[in-house]
């Protein structure tokens, strides 16, 4: 049974990169904010892994990771921050806040396949 990857981001573009890149190994669901993430989520929707950008409307990828580990339906859900932003104090704050892993634009499909394949692993274990 395929995985289910959550993609967050307010560029279209990714999004469909994104789709297409891990579509065939994984189920795929995007939205656009945070918010619309974490209300898919509330409503009782399962994801293996999020992937999530920084800079989004309504809701960005640190107040989603907040949400997320605030809550204990969603606490332990893995989430990869995927982001234009340079890493300097982002990196670390993401990571603080929970995030698994910290992924800077523009990135191989090698790169984030096999990034999003350890995460998995790990969650596993």
């Amino acid at each position: 049974m395929k995985k289910t990857l959550l993609i967050v981001d307010d560029e279209l573009s990714i999004r469909l990169l994104l789709e297409h890149f891990l579509g065939e190994e994984y189920n795929v669901v995007t939205t656009e904010d945070g918010m619309k993430a974490f209300n898919w989520l509330e409503k009782g929707n399962h994801t293996d892994l999020i992937l999530a950008d920084l800079e989004m409307p309504v809701l960005d990828g640190f107040e989603l990771l907040l949400k997320l580990r605030s809550n204990k339906i969603t606490e332990t859900i893995p989430c990869m921050v995927v982001t234009g932003k340079a890493k300097t104090d982002n990196y670390m704050k993401s990571f603080r806040l929970g995030a698994s892993d910290f992924l800077q634009k523009p990135f191989t499909p090698e790169e984030i396949k096999s990034r999003i394949e350890i995460i998995l692993k790990e969650k596993a274990l």
